[in-house]
């Protein structure tokens, strides 16, 4: 049997506060919750998570306050069986937390206080470094901060390691520092907030791929929620169809998607299959509540695949 991918996530780390209500509050409104959830999130752990539930080997470069949510954070990532030897405990800061409101519908609203996920440095790369060159893809996101995200980018374009960005949540950045990832990732509104051009439709989801491309990207690829997901390149731009489902809670598909992405691609998947995993590992974490306790484990995910690979 081959070994499995290895995959480092140089990310955030959250405890995710979730209510379920019939509405959002208004300002200035209190109104009644119908429930309340807590687990471990954080887009980058969620992405960890996934590719650890996928098979994969993973590291994770993370920060984490020294209270309560931290220690539980290392060892929610232990219990997976991720390596932890790079989740730093820092003293004087919170761990970072993620109060998330969720409708009936499954939308879901989100508030994301970084706490230590906002001391992650390049230094901290660097330290990681040994264990980085190791892994045949490194995965990120925008939950810690800029300059260590350009700076992993260029130590993968350095080593010949495969880079994914995922620019979560939607931010003001040097997208020329990115250019260098493999893959660049969004959804439809952090596309639309970084291009200013709108994702409402197929065709304008094409042409917002297309001028991402022209900034120097050699990968799109735009996630689409229940349309699925488009992949644009130099040679053109294609269509993934998406899986149906029946949502209860859609927080943290996109991590999930990410996370399975990356595996699939890792253990040589051809590029439109890998795609079409990940829309399918991504709507079935949607009918479970939560981040990483809705995601699938491999056996489940492939019994799914089997049954559906050729109905989408």
């Amino acid at each position: 049997m081959s070994r499995p991918p290895r995959i480092a996530v140089v990310g955030s780390a959250n405890t995710d506060l979730t209510t379920f209500a019939n509405a959002f509050p208004r300002p200035g409104e209190t109104i009644f919750g119908k429930s309340f959830d807590l687990g471990f999130g954080g887009k980058g752990a969620n992405q960890a998570v996934a590719a650890r539930l996928c098979g994969a080997d993973v590291i994770m470069v993370a920060k984490v306050g020294n209270d309560l949510f931290g220690e539980a954070t290392v060892k929610n990532f232990a219990s997976f069986g991720i390596d932890t030897t790079h989740v730093c405990i820092v003293d004087d800061v919170s761990s970072g937390v993620a109060p998330i409101f969720v409708e009936p519908s499954g939308q879901n609203r989100i508030i994301v206080v970084k706490g230590a996920n906002d001391t992650l440095k390049p230094a901290d790369v660097d330290a990681a470094a040994d264990a980085l060159r190791s892994v045949s893809t490194i995965v990120l996101q925008f939950e810690i901060p800029l300059e260590t995200v350009y700076y992993t980018v260029q130590f993968a374009r350095k080593h010949d390691i495969h880079c994914i960005v995922n620019p979560a949540p939607a931010l003001p950045a040097k997208l020329s520092e990115l250019a260098a990832a493999e893959y660049f990732i969004p959804n439809e509104t952090e596309a639309e907030a970084i291009t200013g051009l709108p994702v409402h439709s197929m065709e304008e989801a094409t042409k917002c791929a297309a001028a991402l491309l022209q900034i120097g990207f050699r990968k799109i690829i735009l996630t689409l929620g229940a349309r699925g997901s488009l992949l644009a390149t130099a040679q053109g731009a294609e269509f993934v169809s998406p899986f149906s489902v029946s949502p209860k809670d859609t927080t943290g598909a996109g991590d999930a998607f990410i996370g399975s992405f990356a595996v699939f691609l890792a253990e040589g998947f051809p590029e439109k299959e890998a795609l079409s995993r990940a829309n399918l590992y991504a709507a079935l974490s949607t009918q479970r509540v939560g981040t990483q306790k809705s995601f699938p484990r491999r056996a489940e995910f492939e019994v799914e695949w089997i049954r559906r690979s050729g109905n989408p």
